[in-house]
């Protein structure tokens, strides 16, 4: 597998350079974000592992670069910013993972194995086109249709809407929605999925503000009501 590394810092480049090529994977190195973007273009890599602070383009920068072009390749921050905004952030962009600085070897073994085996096992984009309230879903497209207007989804919004429309009516709580978007149990912080339900309502509910297709069921978790 080859991995790109993205990181501004030379000691921790080289640090994870060293680990990830002694477990056997392949791996090309950028000092910055212009450089990342480039060698992604051109290396094609099947993970990235992106610094968010880095001269150039920041991780976050690439990151929506990457997730323009490609659903489907894990993509996992590396970071000395721990405020859980940040990670957030991160993750409402599209990234599959979140590692603090100082970590340890193991911790960010065990995520890079614990992401690529999500990949690898959860259709991305496949499915068949599904309805979900006025909403016709198209998972190949990453677009939902209503009245023949395409909205833009995002590879978790496809999951969870998913998810919604194979329960009508049943409240799916906080662990069920992180197992269909994210392939997990849960992750450390449950606004996580919060911020993440509301840039969905921004993206397909008429009035965000007063969402008809996916409903806030208070203490319990969310609920599509057909």
């Amino acid at each position: 597998m080859k991995v790109l590394v993205a990181e501004d810092d030379r000691n921790t480049r080289e640090a994870l350079v060293e680990i990830l090529s002694a477990e056997g994977y392949e791996v090309v190195a950028a000092e910055d974000g212009t450089r990342a973007w480039q060698l992604f273009a051109s290396e094609r890599p099947e993970l990235v592992l992106l610094d968010v602070m880095m001269p150039g383009e920041s991780g976050y920068d690439v990151c929506r670069r990457i997730r323009r072009q490609s659903a489907a390749v894990p993509v996992i921050f590396v970071s000395a910013k721990g405020e859980e905004i940040d990670k957030v952030l991160g993750l409402e962009l599209g990234a599959d993972d979140f590692v603090v600085k100082p970590f340890g070897v193991q911790e960010v073994l065990a995520r890079i194995r614990a992401v690529t085996r999500r990949a690898s096992r959860a259709p991305v984009t496949g499915g068949e086109p599904f309805e979900i309230g006025d909403l016709r879903v198209v998972p190949a497209e990453l677009r939902a249709y209503r009245e023949g207007r395409p909205l833009r989804l995002t590879v978790r919004d496809v999951r969870l809407l998913r998810a919604f429309a194979a329960a009508p009516g049943r409240v799916l709580d906080r662990d069920a929605l992180f197992d269909a978007g994210w392939g997990i149990a849960h992750l450390p912080n449950s606004r996580t999925l919060d911020q993440h339900i509301s840039q969905l309502r921004k993206r397909i509910e008429r009035d965000p503000k007063n969402p008809v297709i996916i409903r806030t069921v208070h203490t319990a978790g969310y609920r599509y009501e057909p």
